[in-house]
């Protein structure tokens, strides 16, 4: 059987190809709802970022002191108990991948679809949609040596398209947009603002994903070394690339013509490179959400293979080709994400999964003090930089932002905190009836 682990560039590829996807190339037409300041705009994603890298520090710790795959599922069934595990593995398996997969593939279609004359049906964009993701479940279904190179090459093409993007849109535009990127009166109370956390929403949901690494710990070369600089220079490189690209946004079109749009980055272009030129930019931005489905596609079904390995009632879920790839668990995850695209909106699925992703984050981040704690001797080949300060400042924003989700979207945030109570039912009732 073979025995070839991830390498720390593939697996740092995986993080990247995580995080830069639906959110980045769909959240600032919301976010213009309610902020016109390009200063604070800019701030949203740079304060996204840095929750985000305290959060990569944080399960940086806990991955190289638990390095075996599974990410939350492992974490949260070895800190707390394993019903706790179990609902973070089930909220993964039946929202948490399986949602913004979905969303990765419907955006991919949507841009795909401007290059085409006159306005597309839904189905045409669904249709397209479940080709990209049956595709990708065949090739990482099959061995890791598609798999990784897949994803590396992908990856690579992702973050130069987005640089030479920002460059020749930014160069292109004689007439820039009249934004301000520095402070001005007004923007210290926007900070503050309900209208910021609402927002901070969406770009919470952009960087979803910095996390990846720990759901292949077991197969990546040396986990307790390269695991944590995998999670803070993925990150970090993620959080450079968001904040040039919104400022290429800003810097190119105009506010009103993105306000409520869901495909800002055919937008800039086309206002920068003309319709043709914007129908083009679409079709190049839709072949980067290759690179997203494809490294959730590797990532999410790792979880459910850990499930299966440890509850003897759902074996059938850990079962691995004669690769060491868990073929079953990929076409668990790429089925529930099938049934997303045919059967929900882009919104309603963007609102409740990105909920209880950072729910499902929030408590894993909060498992730190738990383990120091509990464990005080257990080996930490890396303890997170500034400890508690990235935990505390992980917590607290995210807490702010699950807070805005309940109160101006209780409809998809009780639907989440519904999906965990579900989950929670399901294990002590396979708890019962496996004695």
């Amino acid at each position: 059987m073979a025995t070839d682990k991830f390498r720390y560039v593939t697996v740092t590829a995986v993080v990247i190809a995580n995080m830069v996807g639906t959110g980045v190339f769909t959240s600032l037409g919301f976010q213009l709802l309610d902020i016109r300041s390009g200063f604070v705009l800019l701030m949203l994603w740079a304060v996204g970022g840095l929750v985000a890298l305290c959060g990569a520090m944080t399960y940086a710790e806990l991955g190289a002191a638990l390095p075996r795959s599974g990410g939350e599922y492992n974490f949260l069934s070895h800190i707390y108990h394993p019903a706790a595990g179990f609902v973070s593995g089930w909220v993964s398996a039946t929202i948490g991948f399986a949602g913004p997969v979905a969303l990765a593939a419907m955006t991919f279609a949507a841009y795909a679809t401007t290059v085409l004359p006159g306005e597309q049906s839904p189905w045409v964009e669904k249709t397209l949609a479940c080709v990209l993701l049956a595709t990708l479940t065949f090739v990482h279904a099959t061995n890791r040596r598609n798999s990784g190179g897949i994803q590396l090459i992908f990856t690579i093409l992702k973050v130069f398209i987005i640089l030479a993007f920002c460059i020749t849109v930014t160069l292109a535009i004689d007439d820039p947009q009249p934004v301000a990127f520095l402070p001005v009166a007004g923007d210290g109370t926007l900070l503050t603002s309900g209208a910021f956390a609402i927002s901070l929403i969406y770009v919470s949901f952009a960087y979803t994903g910095w996390n990846a690494a720990t759901y292949l710990s077991s197969e990546l070369e040396d986990p307790q070394r390269t695991l944590p600089w995998i999670l803070i220079s993925g990150t970090t490189i993620v959080m450079l690339l968001y904040v040039a690209l919104n400022f290429a946004f800003l810097y190119t079109a105009p506010m009103e013509s993105m306000v409520g749009e869901v495909e800002v980055g055919y937008i800039a272009a086309e206002a920068a490179f003309g319709d043709v030129g914007g129908r083009f930019a679409g079709l190049v931005l839709a072949l980067l959400l290759v690179s997203t489905v494809s490294a959730m596609t590797i990532a999410g079904p790792r979880v459910i293979q850990v499930i299966g390995e440890d509850f003897p009632g759902l074996r059938l879920l850990g079962r691995k080709n004669r690769h060491g790839i868990p073929a079953v668990a990929i076409g668990v995850q790429s089925a529930i994400a099938f049934v997303f695209i045919l059967s929900s909106t882009f919104e309603s699925v963007l609102v409740f999964s990105g909920f209880t992703l950072a729910l499902n984050s929030f408590a894993t981040v909060f498992g730190i003090f738990v383990l120091r704690w509990r464990q005080p001797q257990l080996l930490r080949p890396y303890r997170t930089f500034l400890y508690p300060l990235p935990p505390i400042l992980y917590l607290g924003l995210t807490g702010w932002t699950l807070w805005f989700v309940l109160v101006s979207r209780p409809v998809e945030g009780l639907f989440g905190l519904a999906i965990i109570v579900a989950g929670l039912a399901f294990y002590f009732l396979s708890a019962r009836l496996q004695r």
